[in-house]
């Protein structure tokens, strides 16, 4: 694993949120799962504007620490079948403090919001 892979990792590992570079730099929770990172916005989540719409987005991560740089990255963007990847969905749920509906916050994410994954460049 390279040194830039394992920032990441880490980085993505110990701290529930990120800086993604957006219409300007927005804050946003999200969960690591299987090499890669999601999130979700839209519908009463983070609101994340037209991010759906890039095919790559600017990542910063911080140590969750001091808030020293821990990496930052190009990402590609792609938009999560949330039937078709379910665990991906569940460790993300599993991040999302309190929700007004954690019994059934992943039914609301399928109707109102919408999942993306980000993958390092």
């Amino acid at each position: 694993m390279s040194d830039i892979s394992a920032a990441i990792e880490e980085g993505a590992k110990k701290s529930g949120v990120l800086w993604l570079t957006l219409d300007r730099p927005r804050l946003a929770w999200h969960a690591w799962h299987e090499g890669a990172i999601y999130l979700v916005t839209g519908g009463g989540e983070q609101q994340l504007p037209g991010i759906e719409e890039l095919d790559t987005v600017q990542v910063i991560l911080r140590s969750k620490d001091n808030g020293a740089r821990l990496a930052d990255f190009e990402a590609e963007v792609r938009v999560v079948d949330q039937a078709a990847e379910p665990e991906a969905v569940a460790a993300l749920a599993k991040e999302r403090l309190n929700a007004p509906d954690s019994e059934h916050l992943t039914d609301r994410w399928a109707r109102e919001s919408t999942v993306l994954k980000l993958t390092r460049r």
